[in-house]
Order: structure tokens, then sequence, then C-alpha cells
């Protein structure tokens, strides 16, 4: 496969604080790939040295061929954390002007705010200045500069960051048909449930520093499965089983981690006898369970 975008040996220090301490990646074509980790991990001070708004201290950074990102401007989309807009313009103005900043002629530029305004029901807007919007249009508007000069890779800073559920569901839409059509899509994220539906690979980040990488199946087998289980009845039973090494009961609902060798199939005949139980699933352990797994008490909320 070809890589796209690969770091190597990444650091970048603020004063005092060591925001990015050796990161290492490697994108591959036609990836979703995830930055994950918690508020502070230092995704965004990654992502803003692979687009060149800071030189990494240490470390180096390849994209699209070249180790400069300015010679290859017109080949991403970059869609920041911060939000920001040049409120007096028009809506229509403002996206003609990222295009042919990336490259676009004017006709081919027109051609394209027009496409994705009707696709993101932003049409009605067009002639409208971006102080206008509510915000939810301003974030539509900014996904919109983001793809409009449609891009090789797409950089994502919190792309689902302040978006309702019905928008959210057409933006995954995008970056699917995205990668379908061969694009790649780099994001970064603190909710591990977005990077477990969309990632074909991911990089959890954790004060700085690579915890896990690799491909999103590989990761999750490398961990105990985890168990499942609707029920109704009285909880306790698990504290008192010597089979669990791991419980989170919520009430109705438990996720058990089973101690090593103990089929699953033992476990619910045991159960039954005390419980009633609705429903049992053997799965590979979520993203939000494999961090806390690896974190553990190192964690700082």
């Amino acid at each position: 496969m070809d890589v796209v975008l690969e770091g190597h040996g990444l650091r970048k220090q603020f004063g005092q604080v060591i925001a990015v301490d050796g990161l290492d990646f490697e994108i591959h074509k036609g990836q979703i790939y995830g930055f994950l980790g918690p508020n502070g991990a230092g995704k965004t001070t990654t992502l803003r040295m692979i687009v060149g708004i800071h030189l990494p201290d240490e470390g180096g950074i390849r994209i699209l061929g070249t180790d400069n990102p300015r010679l290859v401007r017109s080949r991403y989309g970059y869609l920041p954390e911060e939000r920001g807009l040049y409120k007096k313009m028009k809506v229509l103005d403002l996206i003609l002007y990222f295009a042919q900043l990336k490259g676009l002629t004017r006709e081919e530029a027109q051609k394209r705010a027009f496409y994705w305004l009707e696709r993101m029901d932003l049409a009605h807007k067009a002639e409208k200045k971006c102080e206008e919007l509510s915000r939810g249009m301003q974030q539509k508007l900014q996904w919109i500069l983001a793809l409009v000069h449609d891009p090789d890779l797409l950089i994502l800073d919190e792309p689902f960051s302040g978006l309702d559920p019905v928008f959210t569901e057409v933006m995954r839409g995008v970056l699917l048909e995205e990668k379908r059509a061969g694009k790649t899509v780099l994001f970064s994220t603190h909710v591990m449930e977005e990077a477990e539906q969309l990632c074909d690979a991911i990089l959890l980040i954790h004060k700085g520093r690579k915890v896990i990488d690799g491909d999103l199946h590989d990761v999750k087998a490398q961990y105990k499965p985890m168990i499942f289980i609707e029920y109704r009845g009285d909880g306790h039973i698990f504290e008192n089983m010597s089979v669990v090494e791991k419980i989170r009961d919520y009430g109705n609902q438990a996720e058990i981690i089973l101690a090593d060798n103990v089929p699953p199939h033992e476990f619910l005949r045991e159960i039954v006898q005390h419980i009633d139980v609705f429903r049992f699933d053997v799965r590979a352990p979520s993203l939000r369970e494999i961090f806390i797994r690896t974190v553990g008490e190192d964690h700082e909320a």
C-alpha cells in the first residue's frame, strides 16, 4: 500500500510542557486513520505539525511524498479544532476564495461550491454573511472548506465536535465515500466510539506518547475478549465468582472479563442458575476498554 503520511520520532515542547514525545505513525492510501486519546494527549499538536503550523523540535514528517507540507497544500484538506471563518464574507465568496487558494479555477470552484452547498443544505444561505449563520451552519461551512477542492488527504481535528446527530451521520457517510474513492482520511477524537465505527487503523496517544497503534482488528486481537450481559437479578453473584477477572456492573447490564482458560459457555451455565439472562455476547474489547486496560490509573481525567 502507498504511504500517504508518516511521522518518525516527533517531539514538540512548549515551555516546560512536552506535548508530543517520540511519536511514530504510518498512514496508507485509502485508510481512515484515527488519532485517539483524551483531551491534552497531544493529538492537535501532532496534526498542526503535519500541516506545518508547528515545526517539530525533533523528528520528521513526510506528507504526500514531500517533507514540506506547503508544497502539497492543494492536495490536502484541513479542518482545525478551533473553527474560524471570515465573518463578514458571504458564504459563497468564502468558499470560492478557499477553493481558488487551493488551485481550482474560478469555474471549477463555483461548480464544486454549488455541489457542496446543495449537499450540506446551505444553498439558500449562499449570499448570507458567515456571521449570520447559526453555529451548526458554520460547522457545515467549515466542512465544505476542507472538502471543496477534492483533496487526496483529509486531516480533521475533532471533526464531530458540536455537530447534531443528523449532520454527524451525514458526515460519516461523506468520509466513507472519500475512502471508497481511494482518498485518505486522518481524524483526531477523544470519543473512542467514533473511531471504532469508522477507522481502519488507529494511534492511541497518552501524555504525548504512543500507547498502541496498528490495524484496528489486530489491536483488538491482542486483548482478552469481553462478555456483555443483559440480565435481571442480583448482580452481586459476579463479585463472588473466582472465574471473573474483572467486572463493570451497571445494574441491568454488565461487562465481564473472565480469568484465563475459562470457557464462556461454562460461565453462562453457572450464572443462569442465579439470574435471568436476556442477552449474552462475547465481544472483542472496545477501544474505550483497551484504553482503560492499557493506561489504567495513569490516566488523569
